[in-house]
């Protein structure tokens, strides 16, 4: 049981829901038509991005509890969770106006503003219910990979790298369910939340 605990934990690390904007992000600069933008700048819209969306949430977690206003940098409280996602959000609309500034396509900019809506919507509900954001999170990256495919964006295809996206939403679903985080069905619900909001921004937007 030992080894299951260690590939959850590591499941649920290196697919935080903070990384997961940057993950989308690189999978679109390299996956689809966009993957001819000079290396260079791939890189430096992937640094800000990542600036944006994962370091800056972390030093504001970090200053809350360093102020005792959490007691956990996990959030595993539900009810200390509301003000990192107010600020999440923010993070994601400075993000989503940063890649609309370098004139990113339509369709990457409403990636980032579904992203926007997810992590809304998952703020409000845990005020209630704990609903799984890692679910969200790698649910939006497929709902990503989705949409590049539907609109013919893809640089080659894009079968292997769906299957293998859909395995780790299974991966990271099982893993906030053995690590006791989270029911079968606040995964489900949150899988729905980021899938949903993603795939239909850019639809709608892209």
């Amino acid at each position: 049981m030992k080894i299951f605990g260690a590939l959850a934990r590591f499941f649920s690390t290196v697919l935080s829901p903070l990384l997961m904007p940057t993950y989308g992000v690189f999978l679109a600069l390299w996956v689809s038509v966009l993957c001819y933008i000079p290396l260079g700048t791939r890189l430096m819209v992937i640094l800000v991005v990542f600036g944006i969306t994962c370091i800056l949430p972390m030093v504001f977690i970090a200053v809350l509890h360093n102020a005792k206003i959490i007691a956990d940098k996990r959030l595993v409280n539900r009810r200390e969770r509301w003000l990192p996602y107010v600020f999440s959000v923010l993070c994601y609309i400075g993000a989503a106006f940063y890649l609309r500034h370098v004139h990113s396509p339509s369709w990457l900019v409403a990636f980032m503003w579904g992203g926007v809506a997810a992590v809304a919507v998952s703020g409000v509900v845990t005020i209630w219910w704990k609903i799984s954001a890692h679910a969200a999170g790698i649910a939006g990256i497929l709902a990503l990979l989705m949409g590049v495919h539907d609109f013919g964006l893809e640089a080659f295809g894009l079968f292997g790298t769906i299957c293998v996206t859909v395995m780790l939403c299974g991966c990271v679903c099982t893993s906030r369910i053995l690590l006791d985080r989270h029911t079968l069905l606040q995964t489900l619900a949150g899988s729905a939340n980021g899938f949903l909001w993603v795939y239909w921004a850019i639809r709608l937007l892209g």
